[in-house]
């Protein structure tokens, strides 16, 4: 698709990104487990779910961007959510970071955890090591698939544009098909680029696109543990660090929300048993913003 601001180009990983899935064997035939590193630490931001049971992989990685606003790798996994677990549930989650730091000779706080699945249930962690084992650094995209639970297909998205004479890549990918209600539940969204962006300005955008976009889908009216949204910024296109001072800032924000309005689509289009995709537009509102009368007409449970 062209944009008069980018152009909407076939799934590639920006530059300095590799990626990887596996068979680890914690669902019964489907990839499960999959990693996206980043040649250099990039500056992170997120968005993560207000349930107030907050699943451990969701909880340290939160803590994790909001300290170092910084990660070089991520690691996540579908079948189990690593949520109501306790204890053990945070210690797994400290273990997965320390073998994938040390496979990739890295600090394991640069690397994000996470995960998706049966609540409850304590992660099979000799499965998940012998997994990351596995794990090479590739170019495919099977991590797009490793994420899906009841899904029915990959969500992704890749625009490239030019800032400061540099083109730029930025990929995302997602996965939620149940309980993405009200507020982005049972949904993870992963948006890499190449592109130089100021940490701060970074958070800034993610936290004010977050309630137009992925806060405005609804398909049961649940709420999960483990929802998240990051986005990483490595800045290899070589463009001067984008801020709000930025000439081009406007179009880096029109580019997130294009990003994250489609993949939450995606999503909405894809909900368990959904067979049509209903788009609400509120005009002339004087009192509460669009967006949040949009979200309570299309909660309606008569569509």
């Amino acid at each position: 698709m062209q944009h008069n601001l980018w152009q909407q180009q076939p799934f590639c990983w920006p530059q300095g990104f590799t990626s990887d899935a596996v068979h680890a064997g914690l669902r019964y035939s489907r990839l499960d487990l999959g990693w996206l590193v980043s040649a250099v630490p990039a500056n992170a931001a997120g968005v993560y779910t207000t349930n107030k049971v907050c699943a451990a992989p969701t909880t340290i990685t939160k803590n994790q961007v909001q300290t170092t606003q910084q990660l070089q790798a991520l690691i996540v996994n579908s079948g189990f959510a690593n949520a109501c677990t306790g204890e053990q549930g945070t210690q797994d989650v400290y273990t997965e970071q320390q073998l994938v730091a040390d496979k990739l000779g890295i600090a394991p706080t640069l690397v994000g955890v996470a995960s998706t699945g049966l609540i409850g249930s304590p992660l099979p962690m000799d499965k998940m090591a012998a997994g990351i084992g596995q794990l090479k650094q590739t170019d495919n995209h099977l991590i797009t698939q490793a994420i899906l639970t009841t899904d029915t297909k990959a969500k992704t998205l890749c625009l490239k544009l030019s800032v400061d004479g540099k083109l730029c890549t930025l990929t995302g990918f997602a996965k939620g098909s149940g309980m993405i209600h009200p507020n982005m539940a049972t949904m993870l969204g992963f948006v890499v680029t190449d592109c130089a962006i100021d940490a701060l300005t970074q958070q800034a955008l993610l936290s004010e696109l977050t309630p137009q976009t992925f806060n405005q889908i609804t398909v049961d009216g649940d709420t999960s543990t483990n929802d998240m949204v990051l986005l990483l910024a490595n800045g290899l296109a070589g463009n001067q660090p984008v801020n709000e001072e930025h000439p081009e800032y406007a179009k880096i924000k029109q580019a997130y929300h294009f990003m994250l309005t489609e993949l939450a689509k995606m999503i909405a289009q894809d909900g368990e048993g959904a067979t049509k995709l209903i788009e609400v537009n509120v005009k002339g509102a004087k009192t509460k913003p669009k967006h949040v009368l949009q979200l309570k007409i299309s909660w309606v449970p008569v569509w």
